[in-house]
């Protein structure tokens, strides 16, 4: 239990950072320290999380769901966008493939600087999450593409 909240704690953090500290006060009416107890990983706010309402609007604000991708891959779900989601990049698949390769030679990139010392720190490893939750957006757009294609 303790490492899935631990889980969404750490996905609350990146939604309200997605978003903007300041933005997700004026969002969901919280204040500064009440945002941060949600994700805090502190013994003393172990039992505090988000309320689903705030994580909605904020979710409605963020460039990604984060909170909600969490959740649906705790329960091995995986989620795909409609085609109504906002500033969807035209192109098709010829776009996405050339996207999907510098995507990843992006996160290769980044993994070997961040290997090369024999250690990956906490900030080598959220620079490596972010360039695979950006190749899984990349991922996202190309299966809507195809799905598209295929009728």
């Amino acid at each position: 239990m303790a490492s899935i909240s631990s889980y969404l704690k750490k996905h609350t953090e990146a939604l309200v950072k997605d978003v903007g500290l300041e933005a997700a006060c004026t969002l969901t009416g919280k204040s500064k320290a009440t945002l941060g107890r949600y994700y805090s990983d502190s013994e003393e706010h172990s039992d505090r999380f988000m309320p689903i309402n705030a994580v909605a609007v904020l979710e409605e604000a963020a460039k990604y769901p984060h909170v909600t991708s969490a959740l649906a891959e705790l329960k091995g779900i995986t989620m795909s966008y409609d085609a109504e989601r906002k500033n969807t990049p035209s192109g098709g698949v010829n776009a996405d493939v050339i996207a999907l390769s510098q995507r990843f030679a992006m996160l290769m990139a980044e993994y070997q600087q961040s290997i090369e010392d024999g250690i990956i720190t906490i900030n080598e490893a959220k620079r490596l999450l972010r360039e695979t939750l950006a190749l899984q957006h990349v991922l996202l757009d190309m299966k809507l593409h195809l799905e598209e294609e295929a009728g």
